[in-house]
């Protein structure tokens, strides 16, 4: 394909227009962003497009409240959807945005049948669940933007107990993007040492209990809002594994079809990303307790799963 890969943004919101802002950085793409609301999409990206002569790129961004602009889409990021508020469980947006995702998602592959999503909208597990509904794709095109997420949260904090470059540290967090993740102490390394060799078991405890709430700390804080800068960076982390074939292992929220001993739930697990979305689901050794984290986590995903059923039914 000549030219440069369309990469469609659905949501022109904090979380959509900054998605949209990096993706543009990169001066390799053409960005869509797309919003009902009139003029946002079309006044983000002009604003984006006027960015480009000072900071060094040339990247055609079209805002629209439509989707014909999108066709020929490679990649999609869905972020649309009502955002959390304060003291909001993330299964109260459930049917609201269920709703949402089922008609982006529809408009999406109509005019882009080989579209990969990259779905960031929450309950997330439950968001690719409708976008699995919905669209027809096979399983390996509609990924959940998760544990990226709440690997780079648990990878600041230990970067800043340890006080060494955030790049330095790994992490792999598991399960359901929400208070069942399943962080994954012993592959969560500094510069290839195991972090539970330099630090105590109380201090990463701590910090594995402050990545669990990492979304409703921010959500409290902002009070008008929730986390935009580091889910839009993990969004275009996925879109550019993508992009560039690059076949990293990255944490993300995918159909489970015997993995890990789940059958049929979506949840977040290892995967390898390539220019055909998920080539393969990784298998990390567990011991029984991660194993039976993983398996609530599951268990509370499939709950939310079978509540979308019946919305849709």
């Amino acid at each position: 394909m000549m030219g440069r890969p369309k990469i469609t943004v659905v949501g022109a919101g904090n979380v959509g227009g900054t998605t949209a802002q990096r993706l543009a950085e990169k001066d390799i793409y053409d960005v869509v962003l797309v919003d009902i609301t009139e003029g946002m999409p079309q006044g983000k990206a002009l604003d984006i497009s006027q960015a480009g002569p000072v900071c060094g790129y040339s990247t055609r961004v079209v805002g629209t409240n439509g989707y014909d602009e999108t066709a020929g889409s490679s990649v999609a990021v869905i972020t649309s959807g009502i955002p959390r508020k304060p003291g909001m469980s993330r299964d109260e947006l459930l049917s609201t945005n269920a709703k949402i995702v089922k008609s982006v998602v529809s408009q999406l592959v109509a005019r882009s049948p080989d579209i990969i999503l990259i779905l960031v909208t929450n309950p997330l597990d439950a968001m690719v669940h409708v976008a699995r509904l919905v669209s027809g794709l096979p399983k390996s095109r509609i990924i959940g933007m998760g544990g990226i997420l709440d690997s780079a949260r648990m990878r600041s904090f230990i970067a800043a107990e340890l006080n060494v470059p955030g790049p330095d540290v790994q992490a792999m967090v598991l399960g359901g993007h929400g208070d069942t993740m399943v962080p994954l102490p012993r592959y969560t390394t500094v510069k290839g040492k195991p972090v539970s060799d330099l630090m105590s078991k109380d201090k990463l405890d701590a910090i594995i209990q402050r990545t669990r709430d990492g979304g409703a700390e921010i959500v409290g804080l902002l009070k008008t809002g929730s986390a935009f800068y580091a889910p839009s960076a993990s969004a275009v982390d996925m879109v550019e594994a993508i992009s560039h074939d690059e076949k990293r292992v990255l944490p993300c929220s995918v159909l489970c079809e015997g993995e890990y001993g789940l059958k049929n739930v979506i949840v977040g697990v290892p995967v390898k990303i390539g220019r055909s979305g998920v080539e393969q689901i990784v298998e990390y050794e567990l011991t029984v307790n991660e194993q039976a984290a993983l398996e609530t986590s599951a268990n509370a995903v499939r709950e939310l799963c079978a509540a979308v059923d019946r919305l849709m039914a």
